[in-house]
C-alpha cells in the first residue's frame, strides 16, 4: 500500500505539472503515418514551403519503415499494412527524399506488388486522385445518392456522420473524376504496380455502378443532369455547413483533406478562404514532441481533459483545488449547445453532450460525454455546474439504442443494407450500433452518479443487451480500445456501479475469462491485431492501460484484493517503474486494419484510476 500511495502521489503530481494555465490538458493523439503522408502531398499541392514541418513529417515516416520495406499500424502486425506502406511510400517518393530504385523502396514495392488490388477504399481512393488508378476501377455512388429521402430504404444518413464527412467529399472526386498532378508523378508510377493505370473495373463492380445511377435517379427520372448538378450543390452545402471554426471539417484532418480537393473540383481556387482556412487548421494538428512531428487526426484535448479531472478527484484531489476549478470551468465551456446530425434520430431533446476535440462543437459523443460529466460530478451544486450536468445528463440517457445499447456518435445507425456493399471495412466504417464498451461506461456512469440500479428501466434494458452480446468465453469486444480486455473492463465496471449481482454466471464467465489470460509476469496485454481477426490475440506482453483495465475489473467485483488482483497490482507498479516498447504500444481502436492510437494520455490516466481505486477499496483489507 506504500507503493500504491507514492505512485498515486507521483502520478497526480506529473499530471498536475503538465495542465495548461487554461485548465485542459493536451497530449499527443498519436496513430500511424497516413495523416502524416496526406499532409506531405498536401504541401506539395499546394507548393506551402516549411522545410522544418516537412522535414520532421518525412523523419517520422522515414523512422517506422520497417528492414523489409514495410510499414506497420503497430509492432506485432504480421509482415506489413498494405495501406500504410502505400501511403508511406507515396509521401517519401513525391518527397524526392526516396527513389524508386533504392533498395528498400524495392522492398516495400514488391510487398504492394504481391498484395495489389487488396488496398483499403482510402487508399483507392487517394491513388485515383493522383491520378494512378481510374476513378472508373472503383464502385462509383453517383452525387445523385446524395438526394434520396430519409424515408427511402436506403439514404445517405444511413452512414454515420465520421463517415458521411468523408463520403460526401469523396462523391464529388469520383463524380468529375478529378485528379491533381504533382511533380514527380512518373518517379512514383515507376514504382507502382503497372497494373494501376490500366486495371479495368469487375463486372460485379460494373453492375453495381449501373445500379446505383438507376436507382438514385429513380425518383426524378426526367431531371437528368439538373439533378446531377444539385446532387453537387448539396455536396458542397453539406461540407460548408460542418467547417469547426478552426476551418476543418468535423474536427478530422482526413476528411478536411478529401474537402480541400472536392472544393477544388468544384471549381474553389485554392486561395479561397474556406480553403486556406482548412489548410491552416490543418497545419494547427500538428503535435511536436521529443521524437518529433507528427499531424494528429484529430487532437483529443476534451477525452483527456475529461478522464484526467476524474481520475486526480477519484486519487484524492478535492474538487475545490485550483486544478480541478480550471478543468471544471474548460469542461463546462466546452459544452456543446449547437444542434448537430444526432438530432436527426434523437428529436426533441436538447443539446448537451461532449466532443472530443477541443475544435469540435457540433460532433458531441456518448463516450465523451460521460467521461466529462463524471469529472464534473463532485461540483455538481456549486453554481451552474448543475444546469449544464443535468443537460448533459438528459442528452446521455436520450442517445440509448431501442436495442438497450449506447452508439458512439448517432442513434438507431445501424442499417443492414450496408453489409451488401463490396468493401470488407463497411460495418466498421460505416455504421454506428451499439457496443459493450460504450454501454458499460454509460452505466457505470448512470450507477456511480446517479445512483441507478438494475430495476431502473434504462438499465434493465442495457443490463440484457450486454447478456446478449457476450462472448461464448466470457468477454465483451470494445469498440474504441483494444479490445476484448477494454470491452470487458467496461462492460464489468458498468454492470457493478448498477449492483448487478456477482454470482450472476455472466459476471462469473467475464472474471473468469479475465483470470485466465493473465500473463505470467501478473499483468495483462492484447494485440491489436484482436481488432481485425474478431477474436482475442494475447500480445505477449503487458501494457499499461490493458492491465490497469483488467484489474479495476476485478477490483469491482471483489470485496477483498484477490491472488489474482495482487499479482496484477505488482506488475502494474512494477511496469511504472520502466520504459519499453509497450508504453507505445496503440491501445485505441479508431478503424479495424486502419487506424490505431498511441494515447500518450493513457499511460497516466488508467493506472492512476485503477491505483485509486485499490486503495480506496481494499486500504483495510489489504
Amino acid at each position: 500500500m506504500e507503493q500504491i500511495d507514492e505512485w498515486i502521489h507521483e502520478l497526480t503530481d506529473e499530471l498536475l505539472k503538465r495542465q495548461s494555465k487554461q485548465g485542459y490538458w493536451c497530449f499527443s493523439f498519436e496513430s500511424g503515418t497516413l495523416t502524416d503522408s496526406l499532409m506531405i502531398l498536401l504541401m506539395k499541392w499546394f507548393h506551402y514551403k516549411d522545410r522544418f514541418v516537412e522535414k520532421m513529417l518525412l523523419e517520422r515516416i522515414v523512422s517506422r519503415q520497417t528492414p523489409e520495406g514495410t510499414w506497420k499500424l503497430y509492432p506485432d502486425e504480421p509482415e506489413g499494412n498494405l495501406s500504410e506502406t502505400v501511403f508511406s511510400s507515396l509521401a517519401l517518393l513525391y518527397s524526392g527524399i526516396r527513389s524508386p530504385n533504392e533498395p528498400l523502396m524495392q522492398k516495400a514495392k514488391a510487398f504492394v506488388r504481391s498484395r495489389s488490388g487488396k488496398e483499403t477504399s482510402l487508399a483507392k481512393v487517394v491513388l485515383s486522385l493522383l491520378g494512378h488508378l481510374d476513378w472508373r476501377w472503383q464502385v462509383q455512388v453517383p452525387i445523385e445518392f446524395l438526394l434520396l429521402p430519409m424515408k427511402s430504404p436506403i439514404h445517405f444518413f444511413d452512414f454515420v456522420g465520421y463517415t458521411r464527412v468523408h463520403l460526401a467529399p469523396i462523391l464529388v472526386l469520383s463524380n468529375c473524376a478529378y485528379t491533381i498532378q504533382l511533380p514527380g508523378k512518373e518517379r512514383v508510377s515507376s514504382w507502382l504496380p503497372a497494373s494501376f493505370g490500366t486495371q479495368r473495373p469487375t463486372m460485379t463492380t460494373r453492375l453495381l455502378n449501373r445500379t446505383l445511377r438507376i436507382g438514385a435517379r429513380f425518383f426524378h427520372p426526367r431531371l437528368g443532369e439538373a439533378l446531377r448538378a444539385t446532387g453537387f450543390q448539396y455536396a458542397e452545402r453539406f461540407m460548408l455547413n460542418r467547417i469547426e471554426p478552426d476551418g476543418t471539417l468535423y474536427s478530422y484532418f482526413s476528411s478536411t483533406f478529401f474537402m480541400i480537393a472536392a472544393l477544388r473540383a468544384l471549381g474553389y481556387p485554392s486561395q479561397h478562404p474556406v480553403i486556406q482556412r482548412a489548410f491552416k487548421g490543418s497545419l494547427e494538428l500538428i503535435c511536436y514532441g521529443s521524437q518529433g512531428a507528427h499531424l494528429q487526426e484529430t487532437t483529443s484535448t476534451v477525452w483527456d481533459t475529461a478522464l484526467i479531472t476524474d481520475a486526480l478527484q477519484e486519487a484524492g484531489v478535492p474538487c475545490d483545488h485550483p486544478a480541478i476549478r480550471a478543468s471544471v470551468k474548460y469542461l463546462l465551456k466546452t459544452q456543446q449547445t449547437r444542434w448537430g446530425d444526432w438530432m436527426i434520430r434523437n428529436r426533441g431533446v436538447l443539446p448537451g453532450g461532449w466532443g472530443f476535440s477541443h475544435s469540435n462543437t457540433i460532433n458531441p459523443d456518448v463516450d465523451d460525454t460521460s467521461a466529462a460529466l463524471r469529472a464534473i460530478a463532485p461540483t455538481v451544486g456549486r453554481g451552474k455546474a448543475s444546469a449544464h450536468w443535468f443537460r448533459g445528463v438528459d442528452w446521455l440517457i436520450s442517445m440509448q439504442n431501442d436495442d438497450g445499447g449506447w452508439p458512439a456518435f448517432e442513434k438507431n445507425t445501424d442499417s443492414r443494407w450496408m453489409n451488401l456493399l463490396p468493401y470488407a471495412d463497411t460495418r466498421t466504417v460505416a455504421t454506428d450500433p451499439s457496443m459493450a464498451d460504450l454501454t458499460g461506461r454509460t452505466l457505470e456512469f448512470l450507477g456511480r452518479h446517479l445512483g441507478f440500479t438494475c430495476d431502473h428501466p434504462v438499465v434493465a434494458r442495457a443490463v440484457q443487451w450486454l447478456i446478449a452480446h457476450q462472448q461464448t468465453n466470457g468477454s465483451w469486444f470494445g469498440r474504441w480500445g483494444i479490445s476484448y480486455i477494454y470491452g470487458t473492463w467496461a462492460a464489468l465496471t458498468g454492470l457493478a456501479a448498477v449492483r448487478f449481482p456477482c454470482h450472476h454466471p455472466m459476471v462469473q464467465r467475464a472474471i473468469h475469462w479475465l483470470k485466465s489470460i493473465q500473463n505470467e509476469d501478473g499483468g495483462w496485454g492484447e494485440s491489436c491485431q484482436s481488432n481485425v481477426l474478431n477474436t482475442y490475440i494475447p500480445l505477449g506482453a503487458s501494457t499499461l492501460s490493458q492491465t490497469a483495465w483488467a484489474l479495476d475489473a476485478l477490483i469491482a467485483y471483489h470485496d477483498r484484493p484477490t491472488a489474482t488482483i495482487k499479482k496484477g497490482m505488482a506488475a502494474l507498479l512494477k511496469l511504472l517503474q520502466k520504459n519499453s516498447w509497450i508504453h507505445t504500444y496503440p491501445t485505441g481502436a479508431g478503424l479495424a486494419g486502419q487506424f490505431y492510437i498511441h494515447y500518450h494520455s493513457y499511460n497516466y490516466i488508467w493506472p492512476l484510476l485503477t491505483l485509486a481505486h485499490y486503495r480506496k477499496k481494499y486500504r483495510d483489507r489489504d
